[in-house]
């Protein structure tokens, strides 16, 4: 289990509309990530599992598109052939990811 008081932590904002907080623990990385309807659609092809804590996410993986909303767990495997893109569909999403590193 993790506690991480990420109010001690900086905001990074790498695109338009998207901001993150991060936090690493061993090999294990933990990020608080803010998008909001303005964000670019964008690519990812690292894998990672993510818990929504606010809005509604969009993500179009290469066989399927599956909203994500308030309460719901996401799972990103690894790899290329799991490249998917995703989109803001409310105001604003707050997600939390853990990476390995």
């Amino acid at each position: 289990m993790y506690k991480v008081d990420f109010e001690k932590v900086e905001w990074k904002s790498p695109v338009k509309g998207m901001r993150y907080k991060s936090f690493c623990h061993n090999n294990r990385q933990l990020r608080l990530v803010e998008y909001t309807k303005n964000m670019p659609l964008h690519w990812c092809e690292k894998g990672h599992i993510g818990y929504v804590l606010e809005g509604q996410i969009e993500i179009e993986y290469a066989n399927k598109t599956i909203t994500y909303e308030t309460g719901d767990g996401i799972f990103i495997p690894n790899g290329r052939e799991h490249r998917h893109k995703g989109k803001a569909l409310t105001d604003m999403v707050r997600v939390v990811f853990v990476e390995d590193v």
